[in-house]
């Protein structure tokens, strides 16, 4: 079996970051998957599924309300690894061109306060493992630790 693009890169070496991970074509359309690395893999600690859960919830509401992004967002979801997220934007994209977004959308999830969009039983299928207050820590750590300080290493996956 062909062994997928994200199991080539060398997550030894990987920072945190913002990636592109692949470009797909659909018709006249190209479809950017970004890798939202917040997690050095297999160094630091994972994220646990509440708090994931909540950024989730909270990037996919900020990212299809917002003003620019909307219409180009597709998909914006946890690795199953738990290091961090995958955002699937239409258009042809590098990562320097959503630092902003990606430091919008962090600096929202980080100062968020109120209910969590969609955490009840009819709109979320596992609505009681949510926590807003680890999601925000994780947020908050990201953008001190991570946003503030980008260069070439945290945008272009490592050779």
């Amino acid at each position: 079996m062909k062994k997928i693009e994200s199991f080539q890169v060398d997550h030894r070496n990987l920072n945190r970051g913002i990636y592109v991970s692949r470009k797909d074509y659909v018709g006249n359309e190209v479809l950017t998957t970004f890798d939202i690395r917040m997690t050095l893999p297999n160094r630091e600690p994972v994220m646990n599924t509440a708090e994931i859960h909540t950024l989730e919830h909270l990037g996919a509401t900020y990212l299809r309300n917002h003003e620019t992004y909307a219409d180009q967002t597709v998909y914006f979801g946890p690795m199953g690894c738990r290091t961090g997220f995958y955002l699937i934007l239409k258009g042809d994209l590098e990562s320097k061109d959503i630092v902003e977004l990606i430091t919008d959308l962090y600096t929202f999830m980080a100062n968020y306060e109120g209910d969590i969009p969609g955490a009840d039983d009819y709109s979320c299928g596992n609505y009681l493992d949510l926590n807003l207050v680890a999601a925000k820590y994780w947020a908050k750590q990201y953008l001190v630790d991570t946003l503030a300080n980008l260069s070439e290493e945290h945008l272009v996956y490592p050779k």
